[in-house]
């Protein structure tokens, strides 16, 4: 990794795999999410290669209570991935190792722990390298044999949507290890899901369609303009019907307000997993939906490669896409509530807060404002917020304005610029969009007076 990975970096994870080997027993904690996910498949295989016990254990969120059941896990040795940047300081407090691989942006360095982040050595952590990559520079500090996991790291880097403008920094790094060591193959991206198309069309979101996804005679209607049959697959396609099909979706894309910025960004490369006969966006999608859906630990197991997890992985994504897709249909029909430097909506009725935030942000929202999405049946209520690369150079910052304006009512947020998180008590929500607009207001205005 000489001369790919920054030297502070590399003392770093060489610290950390140290510490992981004087230890029997290792406490994992990640997120939920795709990336965490994979980071926690990653983490696992690599202890289980190294013969160590271990537990892992999914947070849908880390706050104060989060922390609290860490500090009283009663464990020697602590691994947090994909979490962990937020609380750096309530961590090097805690009087046992404690080894953080995480990517959002940095509160504050460590002291005492073991802390590696892409920002911390003067990389993006929002665009090029995620939760799972770095547990997978620390899986092959530990040992070089441990490339192979590099499949489940690009679930993550794809769940955190970081390929979507070409990989760059540590996520170009490991492409070009997982391509030259035969693991991963690169191939050219297309409107067009990957899949049996009548099926694929029905259930994407990415991008979502309006007419087509979730509409059974919405996709036999364009298919039969195409000249395609419905038992296709994307793969079996001449690049002939290749072109008309994904014009004929771009034409729809272009009438439903899509920008062109966000086709551009759905045609992105896809990465197959060699190992796994399967593509890494269906990987990540398979981690996601089990995380999302209370079945952590076997989206564990499938991003080790069990393929009977795989399968059980398989079926909870087709339930999940298909309450996603119904839940895009019926927020599409209502449509966003408009507020003068962002826009929101509520899921209480159909979850998948996330996923329709970024989905509705991409597809059918207004370009200029930040989307949030809240689902107010929960206590706290869970508030998840994604922009646009447009936002940012206004000088959005949605990383910086959640977490101000969710502490301003007495919750906690952060994340990403162009991606973040948090939650506030359900009283105070009305409270915390009024801050939230005005935030935003003064972070456009601050940038455009520079």
């Amino acid at each position: 990794m000489d001369g790919k990975v920054p030297q502070k970096l590399l003392s770093t994870l060489t610290k950390a795999a140290e510490i992981v080997r004087s230890h029997g027993f290792i406490q994992v904690y990640s997120h939920y999410d795709a990336d965490g996910v994979s980071s926690a498949a990653i983490i696992a295989k690599t202890l289980i290669r190294m013969g160590k016990e271990f537990r892992v254990t999914l947070f849908t969120t880390l706050n104060s209570r989060g922390i609290d059941i860490i500090r009283d896990c009663g464990c020697g040795c602590v691994i947090l991935t994909d979490l962990g940047a937020s609380y750096i300081k309530e961590l090097d407090e805690m009087p046992f190792d404690v080894i953080v691989l995480d990517h959002h942006t940095v509160i504050s360095e460590a002291g005492r722990i073991c802390y590696a982040n892409p920002h911390l050595y003067g990389i993006d952590g929002m665009t090029s390298g995620c939760g799972a990559t770095m547990s997978l520079l620390f899986s092959v500090t530990a040992d070089e044999k441990n490339w192979d996991l590099v499949q489940a790291a690009f679930a993550g880097i794809v769940g955190d949507r970081q390929h979507i403008n070409g990989l760059s920094g540590l996520n170009a790094y490991l492409l070009e290890e997982g391509i030259g060591r035969g693991y991963i193959t690169r191939e050219p991206g297309s409107l067009i899901p990957s899949g049996t198309l009548s099926s694929s069309l029905y259930l994407t979101t990415d991008p979502y369609i309006r007419g087509v996804s979730g509409n059974r005679e919405g996709v036999d209607s364009l298919l039969k303009d195409a000249g395609i049959s419905g038992d296709r697959t994307y793969r079996s396609l001449s690049e002939e019907e290749k072109r008309k099909l994904s014009s004929l979706i771009a034409v729809k894309l272009a009438v439903q307000g899509m920008q062109v910025s966000s086709m551009n960004e759905a045609v992105h490369d896809r990465y197959y997993l060699n190992g796994m006969d399967m593509d890494s966006e269906l990987l990540s999608s398979i981690l996601n939906s089990c995380g999302r859906s209370g079945i952590g630990g076997i989206g564990i197991a499938a991003g080790m490669g069990d393929r009977k997890c795989l399968k059980q992985g398989e079926e909870t994504l087709r339930e999940a896409s298909v309450k996603t897709v119904c839940g895009m249909v019926d927020l599409d029909s209502k449509g966003l509530k408009q507020m003068r430097n962002i826009q929101w909506f509520d899921t209480s009725d159909s979850g998948f807060t996330g996923m329709l935030c970024g989905i509705a942000m991409q597809s059918i929202a207004h370009p200029d404002k930040p989307t949030i999405g809240m689902n107010l049946s929960n206590e706290p209520v869970n508030i998840s917020s994604r922009g646009m690369w447009c936002q940012l150079e206004k000088g959005v910052d949605l990383s910086e304005a959640m977490k101000y304006s969710c502490e301003a009512v007495g919750g906690n947020g952060g994340g990403h610029k162009i991606a973040s998180g948090g939650s506030v008590p359900s009283d105070k929500v009305s409270e915390f969009l009024e801050i939230l607009d005005k935030k935003i207001g003064e972070q456009i205005a601050s940038a455009r007076s520079r």
